[in-house]
């Protein structure tokens, strides 16, 4: 089912990028740097953080990318893992595995279109655990059309096929839907397995006055295990939902408003959608505030009722009320970026046994030391209870996780990367998790990247 979700999509936006060149270069913006839309009385809106369907960035803001360029690369990495994967006996696989990730992006902008599509395969490959190698795929797309004057329709698109290597699924790539009121549950780190992910979201927004804007959003995720014997006690999962918004403008920097969401979460017990599982809807009301005290500093506040009804396998339905909200704060400067956020929400399990409760702060901080040096460190902390008391294997777990990277560049086209990740998880009722619940990685990697104008 991914699969040919995944096809289709790539293929609908291979014949867009065919069109493209097609379309008058009169309305190319040439190497300009993208900004987002000034934040005045009378310019144009934008949709506020929490329902723009868009990742929060930690680029500075010196890294701004220009548009109408094609750009790739190639990297090359090596990483110990202490914890690949735990056997019956309670002990931990460790090895050494290296990896090789080609990658292809392209970056057009248009007076009324804008289309950024990322892909990058990959192999990984293991020392000791040869078993375990695996080919990996990445395909990231963004696509943005202004209908007319004061409409703009937005989609976004992520597929991944990984071993769960610890990539975090909320960095700096397009298609991302992470950061919003809607986004996948990626809290639960799974061990060494072979895993399918693909996240989707669309929006359509029209500003009907100077200071008013509504919208209508829709978004889908399906998490797969297709070898499900690889990671007892996790669940492959989808996510359906749909919403609307109305956001007011008090001023260039003050947005207010609210957004009703509809969600429909379904468990399957063998990760592969063949058997029923559990089923969990959800639906939510937020009020939210959103301050843009600058270009590049934002603060968003929201909080609102949420009310969810359970059913499936051999559990009676469950009905309940709780409060929901969060808050984030982003900022990229100069030589600095940083982003914290909370949030508590109704959610997929993340492969859990069922929607969730999920409770979840992080934190991330980059700067830059030089110019040819830069790093980072990150924090996350996330709690998820199962919905349903009855559910069998206990109410959820916690995650606890903490990084620290180091980039050196050399020259225009070159540059090395070292980081180290601990996480700590408490999932007792989860047999792939709790025999072996801490974990350690280092890598380093060494990349080359080159970018191309278009239509010049």
């Amino acid at each position: 089912m991914i699969r040919k979700m995944f096809m289709r999509v790539s293929l609908s936006f291979v014949l867009l990028g065919v069109g493209l060149p097609m379309w008058s270069q009169v309305e190319s913006t040439g190497g300009q740097e993208v900004s987002t839309p000034a934040t005045t009385d009378s310019g144009p809106m934008v949709a506020p953080a929490p329902l723009s369907g868009e990742a929060y960035s930690m680029d500075f803001s010196s890294e701004t990318q220009r548009s109408n360029y094609l750009r790739g690369g190639l990297v090359f990495g090596a990483a110990y893992d202490d914890n690949l994967q735990a056997t019956a006996n309670g002990n931990a696989l460790s090895d050494v595995s290296y990896s090789i990730s080609p990658t292809i992006a392209l970056d057009i902008t248009r007076s009324r279109l804008s289309w950024n599509v990322v892909y990058s395969p990959g192999f990984t490959f293991y020392q000791k655990y040869s078993g375990l190698n695996q080919s990996n795929e990445n395909l990231a797309t963004r696509f943005s059309y202004r209908l007319s004057p004061h409409v703009t329709f937005n989609a976004q698109e992520a597929f991944a096929k990984s071993s769960g290597t610890l990539n975090q699924p909320c960095q700096n790539e397009i298609g991302s839907s992470c950061g919003t009121l809607e986004s996948p549950n990626s809290s639960v780190i799974a061990p060494i397995a072979d895993t399918l992910t693909d996240s989707s979201n669309a929006q359509i927004s029209y500003q009907f006055s100077p200071g008013g804007m509504v919208g209508l959003t829709g978004n889908f995720s399906e998490l797969h295990y297709p070898n499900a014997a690889q990671v007892p006690g996790l669940y492959g999962s989808s996510t359906t939902g749909g919403g609307g918004f109305y956001t007011h403008r008090l001023s260039g920097k003050h947005y207010i408003g609210a957004t009703y969401q509809y969600q429909k979460y379904l468990t399957h017990p063998d990760g592969l959608f063949t058997q029923p599982g559990l089923g969990t809807q959800a639906q939510s009301l937020m009020l939210f505030y959103t301050l843009y005290l600058k270009k590049a500093l934002s603060f968003s506040l929201f909080g609102g009722p949420q009310y969810t009804y359970s059913y499936g396998g051999q559990l009676p339905a469950f009905h309940s009320w709780s409060p929901g909200g969060g808050a984030t704060l982003n900022w990229q400067g100069q030589h600095n970026s940083l982003l914290v956020s909370y949030n508590r929400k109704i959610s997929d399990g993340g492969g859990l046994q069922g929607a969730v409760s999920f409770n979840g702060a992080d934190a991330s901080f980059r700067h830059q030391f030089g110019p040819a040096w830069s790093g980072g460190v990150g924090a996350d902390y996330s709690v998820n209870r199962i919905l349903d008391p009855l559910v069998a294997g206990g109410v959820g777990g916690h995650t606890l996780s903490g990084n620290v990277s180091l980039q050196r560049i050399f020259g225009e086209h070159f540059y090395a990367t070292a980081g180290y990740l601990r996480s700590h998880q408490t999932y007792n009722s989860i047999a792939a998790l709790a025999v072996a619940p801490d974990r350690d990685r280092v890598w380093v990697s060494v990349g080359y990247q080159f970018q191309r104008p278009l239509g010049r």
